[in-house]
């Protein structure tokens, strides 16, 4: 039985980085003009700011979860926030872009530590029947950190520096390192005699870097190439998977645990669906309502406020009702909120969006946190470092595919030119028809949330 005073230090740890990681995330597009104007970068090299961070993260995820579960998910969750700390400060210092590079793919790699740890250590220590509620509450960090991360990410670059974003999370991440290594019990989590599957990982590794920069790149010749040798090695990893006795990845979990592999699939088909979301309308409201920067962060605050004020809600429940059926109805509405996207046009009001993306935010919120209640719930405790790398892994290819079918959308009506006002038509019809794809693509994601069937809770 575990103490309260241990549930809310793995609490408050897990919910501050919960917080930290997505304000990085969101907060330094709002500096990415300010940095390519002092390194004298092009966009091209200024996109890789955000791509080696991501890449990075969805490298490493699973090979680290699968490490906590081994040596222990509260080690390994400090050094992650440690390294991610540190790795803050170098970027927040960089006086290179070489330098911050670097410092981005460091943190991405502390970033895949957390997002293997926190969930999996939250689902160690609170029962199934508490544990609903504890996932919601270190979800709505995330959300918080999603909202507020453009806001104060544009008031330190404007009044301060590109710099201080990074500088800002330094401590609170300082924090969180303290209390995980004065609060929390360092314990062995594994089997003995377990290792590490180094050779698997690289194969992983390697896979998801292909899949990753393949759908980064599409519609172009070189992005169906990378992602058709993503898969070639994605087969002859799940080839040697098969063969060894301790894997990286147990696939085994995803062809006899329904529920686990259904609530990944649902993971990946909403992150599919949902990630471009805010990239689309950012657009729309600048070069169609022709809003400036602060009052479209303001508006586009409206969707992760209410992710924030409704996941713990959400959470509490799916510990008393099924989590599938609460995941489905959340799916349900965000594809809902979606298909009324594709009526937007330039007479639509401010009102009438904002309270579209309340809906969308209610539809995000009912979905996330029974989901992950569901697969925490769906595997037994040594597994828990493993699933929450996976889950991970979903989100990173989801939000990647939602950007990829947005690309792509963007190559058939405008082509590789800059959005003027002559193209401001094709623009809005792009607009529309990618809400149309997205939205259908999540009443895809309905059948499978909803056929994963009972959770038996391990």
């Amino acid at each position: 039985m575990v103490d309260e005073k241990t549930k809310k230090s793995v609490l408050l740890v897990a919910t501050l980085s919960g917080l930290v990681t997505p304000f990085m995330a969101s907060s330094i597009n709002v500096a990415l003009p300010q940095i390519q104007k002092e390194f004298q970068i092009d966009a091209i090299l200024l996109a890789w700011i955000q791509t080696s961070y991501l890449l990075a993260t969805a490298m490493f995820i699973v090979p680290l979860g699968k490490l906590a579960d081994i040596h222990g998910r509260r080690i390994i969750f400090s050094y992650g926030m440690s390294l991610f700390t540190m790795a803050s400060c170098l970027s927040a210092v960089s006086v290179t872009l070489f330098m911050l590079l670097a410092a981005r793919v460091l943190q991405g790699i502390g970033a895949a530590m957390i997002f293997g740890t926190g969930i999996a250590m939250i689902a160690t220590v609170f029962a199934p029947g508490e544990r609903g509620r504890a996932i919601g509450l270190n979800v709505t960090a995330v959300y918080i950190g999603l909202s507020i991360g453009p806001f104060f990410g544009g008031l330190m670059t404007q009044y301060l520096s590109w710099r201080a974003v990074f500088a800002a999370v330094v401590p609170l991440g300082v924090l969180t390192v303290i209390v995980c290594f004065f609060r929390l019990r360092w314990t062995r989590s594994g089997d003995g005699g377990e290792r590490l599957d180094v050779k698997g990982s690289l194969l992983y590794a390697v896979s998801i870097l292909l899949l990753m920069l393949g759908l980064s790149a599409v519609p172009s010749i070189k992005g169906f190439a990378s992602i058709m040798g993503g898969i070639v090695f994605f087969a002859i990893f799940a080839v040697w998977e098969l063969r060894i006795s301790f894997p990286v990845l147990n696939l085994e979990l995803f062809r006899t645990n329904r529920a686990f592999a259904l609530s990944n699939a649902a993971a990946l088909i909403n992150y599919s669906a949902t990630f471009a979301v805010t990239f689309l309308l950012s657009l729309y409201l600048q070069y169609i309502k022709r809003l400036p920067p602060t009052t479209t962060g303001l508006i586009l605050m409206a969707q992760p406020i209410t992710m924030a004020l409704f996941s713990p809600l959400a959470g509490g429940v799916s510990d008393r009702i099924e989590p599938q059926k609460i995941a489905s109805l959340g799916m349900a509405v965000t594809a809902s909120g979606l298909f009324v996207m594709t009526f937007l046009g330039e007479d639509s009001t401010l009102t009438w969006i904002l309270i579209n993306l309340i809906i969308l935010g209610f539809g995000f919120a009912l979905f996330s946190s029974p989901n992950m209640n569901a697969i925490m719930t769906s595997v037994e405790q040594r597994y828990y470092g493993l699933a929450s790398g996976v889950v991970g892994s979903m989100r990173l290819l989801g939000q990647t595919m939602s950007m990829g079918i947005a690309s792509v959308m963007f190559a058939l009506y405008i082509g590789p030119i800059n959005i003027t006002a002559e193209v401001l038509p094709a623009f809005l019809n792009c607009f529309k028809t990618t809400f149309l794809v997205l939205g259908a693509i999540c009443i895809m994601g309905i059948p499978a949330s909803l056929a994963r069937g009972k959770i038996i809770r391990q």
